[in-house]
Formats: C-alpha cells, structure tokens, sequence
C-alpha cells in the first residue's frame, strides 16, 4: 500500500511544472524561484512584530546562523505539496515572498500566501500584481481549479489588495481564536475574466457565487 502511495505521488510530482530557474513577470513584480540569499530579508521579515501580527503568526526567535541553515536544509528538497516563490520588482530588489501550499489533487485546489515585506511598497500596488501573476500561472500551467486563502477580518488593506486580484469573499472562519476571511477565485471565473479583456469588456464589478 506505501509502495502504491509513493509511486503515485512521484508521477503527480513528475508531471507538476518545473519552477527550477522560473521568472513570472507580472506589471510591477517578477515571481523567482527562491535562493539562499534571500534568507537575509527574509530573516529580518519573519522576525518582524507587525509583519508576524499580520500574517497572524508569532516572530521567529532562532538565530540567523540556524535559520540559514534551515533554509539550506528546505531549498534543498522540493515538496510536493507546496510551491514557493520570491517577489521582486521589475528591477531586481527582493520585496516578498509567495506560495501556493496544501496541495490538494483531490479537489484540485490549493492555499495562497503572500507577505511584501519591505514597507517602502506597501499600498502600491505589487501586493495585487504579485497575487494576480501567481494564479495567472497556476490557471495556465497547473491543474488546479480553484485557489483560497484566508486574511484577518480586521485587515482591510489586504482585503483590498485581494479583491483586485480577483478574488472574492466567501465566508467568515475561525483559526487559533482568530477571525477571518475566507476568499477564493476558481478557473472558470478567471477564464470567463480573460476573455472579457479580450473583447474589450469590462468584468462585473462582482462575481454572485455560493460559498463552497
């Protein structure tokens, strides 16, 4: 049974796009394949009070010298379940991170996550673009049919920032005692989007669909 399990997943691994040297370039960002450099940034980020709050997480604690080793040790094997990507802009500065995780082949589906660490752009609009590059890429070269993920009710800016990327809310959750919003956008939504950009139409200001 383990034997069938594991042969399973390594073809569906076999088959997923290779992100190995991969540049999604978007309006304002390019979407990279992690490197170990990044650790720096990524150090001073997930130490971060306000950016932990945020992401309704706590600050790491560990050093820089076991945090870059854990980062070797992480870029060093893919997962299967999950795809991360650095965020930079068109000029090269790395100002975040993003990843589609809980990888379900079952429901074809997966989570989203996104952090734009360096404040200098914030409200700017690289969040959305970040966001709308990465399931551009998914929808196209994946799949998966439908992408979620969950931000804090209280954060009206990122909810913002989705909503531009298309995403729409669906419903309230609940986590560790945390409020949140669920949001979601599925393939048919976002190709029925596309080809309104095609025919030069305008797409409904909102989308009426029942939660899932």
């Amino acid at each position: 049974m383990f034997k069938k399990a594991y042969n399973r997943l390594k073809n569906q691994t076999a088959n997923r796009p290779s992100i190995t040297g991969i540049n999604l370039i978007g309006e304002k960002v390019i979407l990279r394949e992690k490197k170990l450099e990044d650790a720096v940034e990524d150090y001073v980020w997930r130490r971060d009070p306000e950016l932990s709050e945020l992401d309704a997480t706590r600050p790491i604690s560990m050093s820089f010298t076991d945090y870059h080793r854990y980062t070797r040790e992480e870029l060093r094997y893919d997962s299967y379940y999950s795809v991360r990507l650095a965020v930079d802009t068109l000029d090269g500065t790395h100002i975040g991170n993003c990843m589609y995780y809980d990888i379900n082949d079952r429901r074809l589906e997966a989570e989203l996550g996104i952090m734009i660490g360096n404040r200098d752009y914030w409200s700017q609009g690289y969040g959305s673009d970040a966001v709308k590059t990465l399931i551009d890429y998914i929808f196209s070269y994946t799949h998966l049919t439908k992408i979620y993920l969950h931000t804090l009710e209280g954060n009206l800016r990122a909810r913002r920032s989705f909503e531009k990327s298309g995403l729409l809310e669906i419903r309230k959750a609940k986590r560790s005692g945390k409020n949140f919003v669920r949001m979601e956008i599925i393939k048919e939504d976002w190709l029925d989007c596309g080809q309104k950009k095609q025919e030069g139409l305008q797409p409904e200001e909102s989308i009426s669909r029942k939660p899932s």
